[in-house]
């Protein structure tokens, strides 16, 4: 298996984690994309699944093998009361495929899953996807503490007056995810520009 794509949110050079008190005790992940390319059975995933990690969790993300002509070919003999567009054929082999892949490697992801945690100190979650269909599977939803000013409220509130989230923290969420999407090639270089600060730092002098 090729080495699996990282994306951290957090590095960390020598046995101190640099940038708060709150990653002070974190073991190292950097190596995280490589200890799982060598951990995951070749035959999961095509090519190598996308890892990401941040203080708490890391995410597993892999692409499934497509559905056999067969499969597909048995699909479309099935009787059926109405005949599905092919994109709801391709959408439902989908859901289909990542379910079994789900069940039928239940017992074995749940025990790389404890050996992760046990090694770098975080959640190993897990996703799959197949052509347009992603699926995330149980995963950390974890909150985080702020403090905001009235006109920051305000925009908090609008969003919730408006229908567009529920409660200022489904807001929150929303407004965090529309940054990211907008600002992806900023934050991408953010985050190699981190690396290398932390490369550099890991070869100085120690102390």
């Amino acid at each position: 298996m090729r080495h699996p794509h990282t994306h951290e949110g957090s590095r960390r050079g020598g046995p101190g984690r640099t940038g708060g008190w709150q990653q002070a005790n974190l073991p190292d992940a950097s190596d995280a994309a490589q200890w799982l390319a060598g951990r995951l059975p070749d035959s999961w995933f095509v090519g190598s699944p996308t890892v990401t990690v941040d203080r708490e969790e890391i995410v597993v993300l892999g692409e499934l093998p497509p559905v056999s002509a067969d499969t597909a070919e048995q699909s479309a003999a099935a009787p059926r009361s109405s005949e599905p567009s092919p994109a709801e054929a391709g959408s439902a082999a989908a859901e289909g495929r990542i379910s079994r892949f789900r069940e039928s490697t239940r017992a074995e992801r749940m025990a790389i899953a404890t050996e992760a945690q046990a090694r770098y100190g975080r959640t190993l979650s897990w996703g799959a996807s197949l052509g347009q269909q992603q699926t995330l599977f149980t995963h950390l939803s974890t909150p985080v503490m702020t403090r905001l000013r009235q006109p920051e409220r305000q925009v908090l509130d609008t969003l919730v007056d408006a229908g567009v989230a529920r409660s200022r923290s489904d807001a929150l969420a929303w407004a965090v995810k529309l940054v990211g999407e907008h600002s992806d090639e900023w934050l991408t270089s953010l985050r190699a520009a981190m690396a290398e600060v932390e490369k550099l730092r890991g070869q100085g002098p120690a102390l």
